[in-house]
């Protein structure tokens, strides 16, 4: 078996005439959290959104646990059923319960009995600190409670890979450190993650690795130790110095 969960190899991807994404290569291993940093417009989002297959790309290739995401014969469906993905704004069902958001996939996708996905809605619900709201709707919530539901949601599904994009950047600041806390306790326990973040102090304390996105490109990366207090380059450096004290 391969150590690496995600293999991409020269990723190209347009948007019309618009080279957003070029050469990119990067191999994830399995446990390691990987922290995607850079300006907005960067790709960082479109980057995640092509590793699972959301958005089609134009060159290179993107193997995701040993599976071809631009493979002709891939079943896209199947293969998102093992990679978690996160966006800035839940996606919650409003007209559904905590509970039934949970619950919905893990009943039609894993064919999994109502009693058992309700006993592992509860146990995730208690991970993330929700026990108590699981028959309220997300109207009920606040922002960082939707999205501490939202993670339990793609955790029910056991995923193989949690990918982030931008969790907190649609919370109020009081509840930022509630979101992450939950996705510190994932890292502890070994899920791979990646983290598309402003969360320059996140990056810094949980990640295995920063990468640095400019323009479409991988232009640095590494330890967070390295990014943060040795960048090597000067885009990296002047990036860094307009968020961090460098």
């Amino acid at each position: 078996m391969s150590e690496w969960i995600i293999e991409v190899r020269d990723l190209n991807k347009y948007f019309g005439k618009h080279h957003v994404l070029k050469d990119i290569n990067l191999r994830i291993r399995f446990g390691e959290v990987v922290a995607i940093i850079g300006a907005s417009g960067s790709g960082k989002s479109t980057f995640l959104r092509c590793l699972n297959g959301l958005e089609p790309i134009q060159g290179g290739e993107i193997i995701v646990d040993g599976v071809a995401v631009n493979g002709k014969n891939t079943n896209l469906h199947k293969l998102r059923q093992s990679i978690g993905m996160i966006f800035q704004n839940f996606n919650l069902f409003p007209h559904m319960t905590v509970m039934e958001n949970i619950v919905l996939a893990p009943q039609k996708v894993k064919k999994i009995p109502r009693k058992e996905a309700e006993a592992i809605a509860l146990n995730l619900l208690s991970k993330v600190g929700l026990e108590d709201k699981a028959y309220s709707y997300p109207s009920q919530l606040s922002g960082g409670q939707k999205q501490r539901v939202a993670i339990a949601r793609s955790l029910a599904m056991n995923p193989k890979v949690m990918m982030f994009d931008e969790p907190t950047s649609a919370l109020d600041p009081e509840t930022v450190n509630d979101v992450l806390d939950v996705m510190k306790e994932l890292a502890r326990e070994g899920m791979t993650m990646i983290v598309v973040t402003h969360e320059m102090g996140f990056a810094r304390e949980v990640s295995n690795r920063v990468i640095y996105l400019d323009d479409g490109k991988i232009v640095e990366e590494g330890a967070p130790e390295e990014i943060f207090y040795r960048p090597k380059n000067p885009r990296t450096k002047a990036f860094l110095s307009k968020v961090i004290n460098v």
